[in-house]
C-alpha cells in the first residue's frame, strides 16, 4: 500500500487539476472565449463526449455468447426512449442504469430465453 502522504498528495493534485479546469473559463479573457473555434467546441463537444462514453461502455459487450448483448441493447433503447420522451438527462441515465442492473442481477433475459 502507498504511504498515506503519497495518497494525500495524489488526491490534492487531482483536486487542484479538477478545480483549475473548472475555473479556467472564468479566468481567461472574454475575447478568447468569443472565438469561433471555441463556440464550435462549446456546441459540439458535449454530444461527442456522450457518444464516446456510449462506445466505451459497450466495447466489451459479448455479442457471441449469452445473453448476446440483449441487456445492453434494451438499456440503451430505454435511455434513448426516456430522453426523447422527457428530455431529462438524469431520468434517462438513471432509468437506463436501473434497467440494466435489474436485467443483469435478476438474469431475467436468461430465464425468458430458457438458457
Amino acid at each position: 500500500m502507498k504511504a498515506p502522504l503519497d495518497l494525500l498528495l495524489f488526491v490534492l493534485a487531482m483536486v487542484a487539476a479538477t478545480q483549475i479546469t473548472r475555473f479556467l473559463p472564468f479566468w481567461l479573457p472574454r475575447r478568447w472565449l468569443d472565438n469561433a473555434f471555441v463556440r464550435t467546441l462549446k456546441s459540439g463537444l458535449p454530444a461527442v463526449i456522450l457518444l464516446l462514453l456510449v462506445f466505451y461502455s459497450l466495447k466489451d459487450t459479448p455479442l457471441q455468447a449469452r445473453p448476446w448483448g440483449i441487456p445492453e441493447a434494451l438499456s440503451l433503447a430505454a435511455v434513448v426512449g426516456l430522453h426523447l420522451w422527457k428530455r431529462n438527462a438524469l431520468l434517462s441515465i438513471g432509468g437506463g442504469t436501473a434497467l440494466y442492473m435489474a436485467l443483469v442481477q435478476t438474469h431475467v433475459i436468461e430465464r425468458i430465453a430458457g438458457f
